[in-house]
């Protein structure tokens, strides 16, 4: 099971740096949490911070109106304004890492004894915070903190001053801070910790009892005949061979194979990119490599490739990633326009994306649609040629599909997709 969490515990570019390396985090984001108002920014996030208690006296007073008779009771203190932490969403796998086991390690990693800050960062964007989303993570934050206290105590040290409530909503920051210290090895990564560790952390890993990946150990991978997509996995826990996994293939439904296997038990193909990294994605044809990547694909990139792999330099192509349209009344249209009962899908995920049953006959020389399956599609204007029109794209893909209009039958939209990037399954009888 797929969880998220969110921890603050000073600036958060070492705190996502240490949460991402561990076994099990399927993924970590630097963002804003805790505040009050809506749509944080960096710069908004340090123009609001103090060194008091998370209100903003200072600078905000004024931006609210507060007089002398809001004093006296006229006006309820939760109107004031609540600067948001730096803060890193978690997501993790609970077969892979325990809550418990991540919680304890936030509670190490810093020092929640000091108010507003951590070190020399001052301030209460600085603060140290959990935000749950559950109620097992709220009892194992509460129990934690308790155990921690008395190990705090016993060295010597004060009282923790943790802000603990639940998740109301967590911002993304700016893409220049995400994976900042991977990319910015030199950047700045202080060490505030305590020392004060717990005896045992609850781990939950399945590469320690010798599980992870297990059932690839003794298969044997020989080339297929025709298009193959082959992932190299790693034998131990491996993050982003995970997040492959879940945000790319665990949604694949597409018509070329994908198979995985380690390294060492890749038998009679022709390879020429190295596989020592995992996981490395390679794009086979009878058994000889075509192209090949180290490392983590996101769903953009991968399909990016796949469409190269499959289509090649074709209209199909041009369509997908080029924003091409097929000509009016084309081959493709003539075998598509009177299928028997079924549905069209991607032609690079598989996934299903309209029904023959809201197909119809725009005499266009395009196929039509009144609209796509819920949840498939995307919508963005399109303003090119001097036209106003809204583009339609598969979500699995984002592949260009077509445009959308409003002059349907009956008073529907009228989806004109080419069919040039779909493939059709008819309905089993």
């Amino acid at each position: 099971m797929l969880l998220e969490i969110v921890f603050a515990a000073g600036c958060f570019w070492g705190v996502e740096k240490n949460f991402e390396q561990i076994p099990g985090v399927v993924d970590a984001v630097s963002g804003y949490a805790g505040g009050n108002y809506d749509n944080p920014t960096y710069r908004t996030v340090l123009a609001n911070k103090d060194n008091n208690s998370g209100f903003n006296f200072l600078t905000l007073l004024e931006k609210i109106g507060w007089t002398d008779e809001d004093e006296e009771g006229n006006e309820e203190p939760d109107k004031r304004i609540l600067n948001h932490t730096e803060a890193v969403k978690v997501t993790y796998d609970t077969k892979m890492v325990s809550t418990e086991f991540l919680i304890k390690n936030f509670w190490e990693l810093h020092n929640p004894t000091q108010t507003d800050g951590q070190g020399n960062d001052k301030g209460n964007n600085y603060r140290s915070a959990i935000y749950w989303t559950t109620d097992e993570q709220k009892k194992i934050a509460l129990q934690t903190k308790d155990e921690y206290q008395k190990l705090l105590t016993d060295k010597g040290l004060g009282e923790i001053v943790t802000e603990l409530k639940p998740l109301d909503k967590f911002w993304p920051a700016e893409d220049y801070h995400q994976n900042y210290l991977a990319n910015n090895p030199n950047g700045y990564c202080p060490n505030h910790k305590t020392g004060v560790k717990f005896a045992n952390k609850g781990m939950n890993k399945e590469e320690l009892s010798g599980t992870y990946n297990q059932h690839l150990k003794d298969l044997i991978l020989k080339p297929l005949e025709g298009k193959e997509i082959v992932v190299i996995e790693s034998d131990a826990y491996c993050p982003y061979c995970v997040a492959f996994k879940q945000k790319v293939l665990d949604n694949y439904r597409g018509s070329i194979p994908v198979r995985s296997v380690f390294a060492h038990n890749l038998k009679g193909y022709t390879i020429k990119t190295p596989t020592f990294a995992t996981p490395t994605i390679l794009f086979i044809e009878d058994g000889v490599e075509k192209a090949g990547f180290q490392g983590y694909l996101s769903p953009k990139e991968f399909y990016k490739a796949l469409g190269k792999f499959k289509l090649g330099d074709s209209k199909a192509f041009d369509i997908a990633f080029n924003q091409g349209t097929e000509g009016r009344f084309c081959k493709q249209y003539d075998i598509f326009k009177n299928t028997p009962d079924g549905v069209f899908v991607d032609k690079l995920s598989g996934v299903a994306l309209f029904d023959t049953t809201d197909r119809f006959n725009s005499k266009s020389g395009w196929l039509s649609f009144t609209k796509a399956i819920d949840g498939t599609t995307l919508e963005k204007p399109d303003n090119s040629y001097g036209m106003n029109r809204i583009e339609i794209l598969s979500k699995s893909t984002g592949i260009h599909l077509g445009h959308v209009f409003e002059d349907g039958p009956d008073g529907n939209r009228r989806f004109c997709i080419n069919a040039t990037v779909l493939d059709f399954v008819a309905n089993k009888k």
